[in-house]
């Protein structure tokens, strides 16, 4: 029987990012379905002390979140996971703006009407994206960001991976990351990151 694994993303992080390139080698070796979910790191930090540059960061996020919330809500679960890639690739391999133009382009390349970035213009969507970013997040708690992974109905923050494994490798970091989360008493497991993003 077919898994569901769950992940939370914001497009703007590199971190998500390399998580959800290893679910999607996950499916290719274990019998996974990936479900894609938008979480907020600008929502998880309203209020927040944070050095200029990353603010400056957070305020040019609600764009991505909010189109890729709209993204879902007009064309589903797969056009969702399309537009993540397309956006994930462009902001990250890519290095691209997050500008609306950029947006517009991922469209695009997804086969998504490029109307839809005018989603990012506008709060009228956000009591969802609050829910969509409560329900991945909440199980967690607010000292940790995104990735949030829920695997055997547990969630936890991460696995925070550079670079992502692929073929038989892949599965058996899902193999022993879903080992962990299905014991109740486990909670953390970390070591200092000592590279940045490797994208291939």
């Amino acid at each position: 029987m077919t898994q569901t694994v769950d992940l939370w993303f914001d497009p703007v992080c590199p971190w998500a990012w390399m998580t959800s390139r290893w679910l999607l080698e996950v499916e290719k070796v274990r019998d996974v379905h990936v479900e894609f979910h938008v979480m907020s790191l600008s929502v998880l930090n309203e209020g927040r002390d944070l050095p200029q540059g990353y603010r400056a960061l957070l305020d040019t996020a609600w764009a991505g979140v909010r189109v890729a919330m709209e993204v879902e809500r007009t064309h589903g679960q797969q056009a969702l996971r399309d537009f993540y890639t397309a956006i994930g690739t462009r902001y990250h391999p890519g290095g691209e703006a997050k500008v609306r133009p950029t947006l517009e382009a991922a469209l695009a390349d997804a086969g998504l009407p490029i109307d839809l970035a005018a989603a990012g213009d506008t709060d009228a969507q956000d009591d969802d994206l609050r829910r969509s970013h409560h329900e991945g997040m909440d199980p967690v708690g607010d000292e940790v960001g995104t990735p949030v992974v829920r695997i055997n109905g547990k969630s936890l923050f991460g696995p925070v991976i550079s670079p992502a494994p692929k073929g038989g490798a892949a599965g058996e970091l899902f193999d022993g990351v879903a080992k962990v989360t299905a014991y109740d008493g486990f909670f953390e497991l970390k070591r200092t990151r000592t590279v940045d993003p490797i994208f291939d």
